[in-house]
């Protein structure tokens, strides 16, 4: 209960900033040249069934960590549903990965429409982030992964339209093959 009482306390002190760029924070850069990979993980859903990450193998991936109690997160709610329903092929497919309370998050869902899977976990949803060699500093967080469970790319901070558009586009040219992982990662480092 400690552990959980102080990483809340960190995340709100050092989280919930839509003005942090990944670019501002030691060893997040994006001038890191390691592979990073998506490792499978498994976590429960609003139902309370649990999810693997391997359901959604073969899209690419727009994970966004975020928690009931931080604005910013909520805010994304909208922009992400409109998003993945752009996607109906699920080239691209959103996940929602609450750093939160199960019961907080199930109300909270009683109020919001999500047109993208949401997952609930709080030790288990920052492990998903560290155990795919992330540094996991605050929320907003989202992850940019291929098809191929590399993370090119993480942003920390509001996902607004722009970035969407970038985002989604280079996701595009990914699976088009008209746009190398390393090109990639430029056109997105400045998100």
């Amino acid at each position: 209960m400690k552990s959980i009482l102080s990483l809340t306390l960190i995340l709100l002190l050092i989280g919930c900033d839509p003005m942090i760029s990944e670019e501002e924070i030691p060893n997040v850069a994006s001038g890191d040249k390691r592979q990073k990979i998506l490792m499978d993980f498994e976590l429960i859903d609003l139902q309370e069934s649990m999810r693997s990450s391997s359901e959604w193998d073969g899209s690419a991936k727009l994970i966004n960590f975020w928690a009931t109690w931080c604005a910013p997160c909520r805010r994304e709610i909208p922009l992400l549903n409109q998003t993945q329903n752009g996607f109906t092929d699920k080239s691209i497919q959103i996940i929602g990965i609450a750093v939160d309370d199960f019961s907080e998050v199930v109300s909270y869902s009683e109020t919001t429409d999500f047109d993208y899977p949401i997952l609930i976990g709080e030790q288990e949803a920052i492990a998903i982030a560290e155990n795919s060699d992330v540094e996991f500093i605050g929320l907003p967080f989202t992850m940019i992964v291929t098809k191929n469970n590399e993370i090119i790319k993480t942003h920390i901070g509001e996902i607004k339209e722009h970035h969407i558009k970038l985002i989604t586009q280079v996701l595009s040219e990914i699976e088009n093959k008209t746009l190398s992982i390393a090109e990639a990662k430029i056109q997105l480092g400045s998100i």
